[in-house]
């Protein structure tokens, strides 16, 4: 059974993990703004809200924060946006 971290109502199934991206900075460290439009690069860190099958992901735990590749599919709620990523795509945790 799927365990989950005041998730919405996704629930991964098999081996997957629903991921929540990390907000990207829309201000750099001086203070310039960079618009939506320029940042066309891809998301891949964010935190784990739900987890599948345990059996298959037994290196991971609701709230870690981990790195992860583009194989992914986008899962909307509402305005929120999650990731869909099979345990084996998920390259690693951030301590």
């Amino acid at each position: 059974m799927a365990k989950t971290k005041s998730a919405p109502s996704i629930t991964p199934l098999g081996d997957r993990v629903l991921v929540q991206p990390t907000k990207v900075d829309e201000k750099t460290a001086s203070g310039i703004i960079i618009p939506g439009s320029a940042n066309t690069e891809k998301q891949n860190q964010g935190t784990i809200i739900a987890i599948g099958d345990l059996e298959h992901t037994t290196n991971v735990a609701i709230g870690d924060t981990v790195l992860f590749g583009y194989s992914y599919e986008i899962a909307k709620e509402g305005k929120e946006e999650y990731y869909l990523i099979e345990s084996k795509d998920l390259f690693g945790k951030i301590a």
